[in-house]
């Protein structure tokens, strides 16, 4: 069944036409897929990576469902609570709820949690939250779960890699038995199946994967270079001014200030983004990069994971991922929406293995460029204080 409009899916007249003023035409092949079952009260196993309309996917059948049984939800309560991993991710998903017109809470940490208990004490139609945080709040008493109806656990793989399993099933403990339970993952691991299982009743299951379509769009290339020589072969590719946008990766926490500090010190606009900064200095240097004040966004994996913005024309993958699976996310933060991009893999000697395994697993050879200044060559001498490890 091929369905070219949202109207076939006979929706509340409120949420379609906020669907029309988002300006969506056509649904895409998770929401096609989704959509119909969720509205037919389906546990859902789905697997999709962010950029396929995942969000909307989840949040379309679910608002419709408030839509058409409205009811008053109590001080401490929610309809609705949609675990994510990262407050980036939790931040996206709930200001792309609210436009439905539904009440939503935002929970997790990083900031002050007064807002976060006065929202909860009015009783709220949809919690997007992160693990910690919620247990805090349900610790206090001021969060319950009796009227819950729908639980979503997005980026369930990602969720299980940051240690939050132990969390998941302190929460699972109190959720009422009846329900509709959602699972989006982009990976299935036998972590991500055994919590399935562990939670699904009678479960369809939805697949799509944009990873080739993906990579289709998307200009791969590697540079082999020493690492000691990585920051100027960073500088030396961001002096071609066609870059716009370019989103960098780095492994470690202190890998992403050290590259920042060293892009600031050779007057690149850079910010970094990874999970010791502070929510109020994660939001500022996403803000920032989303309307171009600055031009380079160094990141690590984890707190990219919530990055949705279109026009990122440039992915440098500092330091390869250790996780295959995490370079197809990585490069998939650009050719969004249609768009080309670019993908540029630093490789020293060590990263060699790491590179062979990516290359397996997206079954392509990647191209090695040795045009650059650097390729292949001993450590350049340079300053001291101008070299970071990584």
């Amino acid at each position: 069944m091929s369905m070219s409009e949202f109207k076939s899916f006979k929706l509340n007249p409120s949420v379609q036409e906020i669907i029309n003023k988002k300006g969506y035409l056509a649904p895409t092949p998770i929401q096609e897929k989704a959509i119909p079952l969720l509205l037919n009260g389906n546990d859902l196993l789905g697997i999709a990576q962010t950029g396929t309309g995942k969000t909307d996917a989840f949040s379309i059948p679910i608002v419709n469902s408030l839509k058409q049984n409205k009811l008053k939800v109590r001080s401490a309560r929610m309809r609705v609570l949609i675990l994510t991993p990262t407050r980036e991710l939790a931040s996206q998903i709930e200001v792309s709820i609210k436009m439905f017109g539904v009440k939503t809470n935002v929970i997790f940490g990083g900031v002050g949690q007064r807002n976060q208990i006065l929202k909860m004490s009015k009783g709220v139609d949809v919690v997007v939250a992160t693990p910690g945080r919620l247990i805090d709040l349900m610790d206090q008493g001021h969060i319950l779960f009796d009227q819950l109806e729908v639980l979503v656990l997005d980026e369930a793989d990602r969720m299980l890699d940051m240690g939050f399993i132990h969390d998941i099933k302190k929460i699972l403990k109190k959720l009422p038995s009846k329900r509709q339970t959602l699972l989006f993952s982009a990976t299935m691991p036998n972590s991500v199946t055994k919590l399935a299982n562990s939670l699904l009743i009678n479960p369809k299951r939805v697949e799509v994967s944009p990873q080739s379509t993906t990579i289709d769009k998307i200009d791969q290339k590697v540079y082999l270079v020493d690492n000691s020589n990585k920051p100027l072969l960073l500088k030396s590719v961001l002096k071609n001014k066609t870059i716009k946008k370019a989103l960098v990766f780095s492994r470690t926490k202190h890998g992403a200030n050290r590259i920042a500090k060293h892009l600031a010190n050779s007057s690149i606009s850079s910010a970094a983004i990874h999970g010791n900064k502070s929510q109020t200095q994660r939001e500022r240097a996403l803000l920032n990069f989303k309307n171009g004040k600055v031009r380079v966004l160094v990141a690590t994996d984890i707190a990219a994971r919530g990055i949705d913005i279109s026009d990122i024309d440039h992915i440098i993958n500092y330091n390869l991922p250790n996780d295959p699976s995490s370079y197809v996310h990585r490069i998939g933060r650009t050719a969004r929406a249609g768009k080309s991009g670019v993908a540029i893999s630093f490789c020293d000697n060590v990263e060699v293995k790491l590179l062979k395994t990516i290359e397996k697993n997206i079954k392509i050879k990647i191209p090695v460029d040795t045009t650059h200044p650097y390729h292949g060559v001993m450590p350049h001498k340079i300053k001291r204080k101008n070299q970071f490890r990584k």
